[in-house]
């Protein structure tokens, strides 16, 4: 059964030759959002989180809120797999799928049709699964023959349709996102909006870091409200919104 669980997590970042940049305590703490440390040595840690124990299991659905800098974006990276804990473990069991960088795995050079290959081959799908889905894919992203042209070719709303054509083919275990896709223009939106709906509700796990409070109402069943690294508060939407909206 799907479940990401987190023990004493701690996610650390250095800053190198913060000394000989001259950059002050204040101003790091503004820059980051996280927790300052210094060692011996002078070198300056920021804690962007600071030992978390989170479980998130099936039928989850996990709203992430808290202010810019606040670990939200850290924690989602960490749940995918991007970052690894400095200290403690985070113990992931199940496929996850991240819809926070979409066109993560692209090559400008390379073809709509290699990039699809590409960017599924970074999801986690084999070449004959994504052979299967291929012309569900490209009839979604409605490029037509610009698919066999390079993705340096295309337009920025083009390519957002190709990277979320790709994106949402698959229904993972557990889905991790940060705010709310809305590409193309009005009517692609529109299909765009009811595939990641499909998506969201075939996930086992949701995790969507944002700072709409409707959204997170409708979606969620669960809120986590950071500050500075660390948990202010995990409850439900109705104990937590309020206090945080308010």
């Amino acid at each position: 059964m799907p479940r990401i669980s987190l023990q004493n997590a701690t996610v650390d970042f250095p800053i190198y030759h913060s000394s000989s940049r001259r950059l002050s305590s204040s101003l790091l703490r503004l820059t980051t959002g996280g927790e300052l440390s210094k060692e011996k040595r002078g070198m300056v840690h920021v804690t962007a989180l600071d030992s978390l124990n989170l479980d998130f299991e099936s039928g989850s659905r996990v709203g992430l809120i808290g202010h810019n800098g606040a670990g939200k974006t850290t924690l989602l990276r960490l749940l995918t797999g991007v970052y690894e804990p400095t200290s403690g473990v985070c113990i992931r069991g199940g496929q996850i799928s991240s819809l926070m960088d979409i066109s993560m795995g692209f090559s400008s050079d390379a073809s709509g049709i290699e990039n699809i290959y590409l960017r599924a081959a970074f999801l986690g799908l084999t070449r004959k699964q994504t052979d299967v889905m291929l012309d569900s894919i490209v009839e979604f992203s409605e490029l037509g023959d610009f698919v066999n042209l390079p993705v340096r070719t295309y337009s920025s709303g083009m390519l957002l349709r190709l990277a979320f054509a790709v994106s949402t083919a698959i229904e993972p275990e557990i889905l991790v996102m940060d705010e709310w896709l809305a590409v193309g223009d009005a009517a692609f939106q529109q299909k765009a909006e009811l595939r990641i709906r499909k998506v969201v509700e075939a996930s086992d796990i949701l995790v969507i870091a944002s700072h709409g409070e409707n959204l997170l109402k409708k979606v969620c069943n669960r809120i986590i409200w950071f500050e500075h690294g660390k948990v202010k508060m995990d409850d439900k939407p109705s104990k937590v919104l309020p206090k945080y909206f308010k």
